[in-house]
C-alpha cells in the first residue's frame, strides 16, 4: 500500500500542476484572443463612429434657423417659387418639416452616441420646433414669410447659448474622447 502511494501521491501533484498552468495557459490565452478582436472591431467601429459624429453635427448645423430658411429659400427657388409670396404658417409648417426630416434621416446614429448627447440633440431638435412655433405666433397669419424669418434668425441669434450649441459642444467633446 505504502508503494502505491510513493506513486500515485506524485503523480497527482504533477497532474494538480500541469492542471493549473494548462489552465492559466488557456485563459491568458482567450483574454489575448478577445482583446485582439475587440482591438479589430475597435478599428472598423471608430470611423463609423466618427462618421455618425460628423452625420449628428450636421444634423445640428442644418437645423438652426438660419440653415432652415436658407434651405427653404434655395427649395423654392429651383420649384420656381418667392418666399415672398409665402405665408407665415405655411411657411412655419415648412420649417417644421424639414426639421422632423432632417432628424428622421440621422435617427440611426443614436446608436454610436452616449444618451446624454443624444438627449442633448433631441432636445436641440424639440426647443426649435417650440422657436419656430413661437415666433410664428408674434406674427398675423397673413404676414409675408420675410418678415417671420428676420424675426426668427433674429430672435434666435440674440438667445444667447441655444441648445444647438449646447449639443454640438457635447458631441464635439464625446468625440475628442474617441481620439
Amino acid at each position: 500500500m505504502l508503494e502505491i502511494l510513493k506513486f500515485t501521491i506524485p503523480s497527482l501533484i504533477v497532474l494538480v500542476s500541469v492542471w493549473i498552468v494548462m489552465h492559466k495557459l488557456f485563459k491568458n490565452e482567450e483574454q489575448k484572443r478577445l482583446w485582439e478582436l475587440k482591438r479589430a472591431a475597435q478599428k472598423e467601429i471608430s470611423p463609423t463612429r466618427l462618421r455618425a459624429y460628423e452625420r449628428l453635427a450636421l444634423l445640428l448645423e442644418r437645423t438652426q434657423p438660419e440653415a432652415l430658411v436658407m434651405a427653404l429659400s434655395e427649395r423654392m427657388e429651383e420649384a420656381g417659387l418667392s418666399m415672398a409670396t409665402m405665408s407665415v404658417p405655411k411657411m412655419q409648417q415648412e420649417l417644421l418639416r424639414a426639421v422632423r426630416l432632417e432628424f428622421d434621416h440621422n435617427m440611426s446614429q443614436q446608436v454610436y452616441v452616449s444618451d446624454e448627447v443624444w438627449a442633448k440633440i433631441i432636445g436641440a431638435r424639440d426647443q426649435i420646433g417650440a422657436f419656430i412655433t413661437a415666433m410664428a405666433t408674434q406674427l398675423p397669419p397673413e404676414g409675408g414669410a420675410m418678415d417671420y424669418a428676420k424675426v426668427l434668425m433674429t430672435a434666435y441669434r440674440n438667445n444667447g447659448e441655444t441648445p444647438h450649441q449646447e449639443a454640438l459642444e457635447a458631441l464635439k467633446d464625446e468625440a475628442r474622447g474617441l481620439l
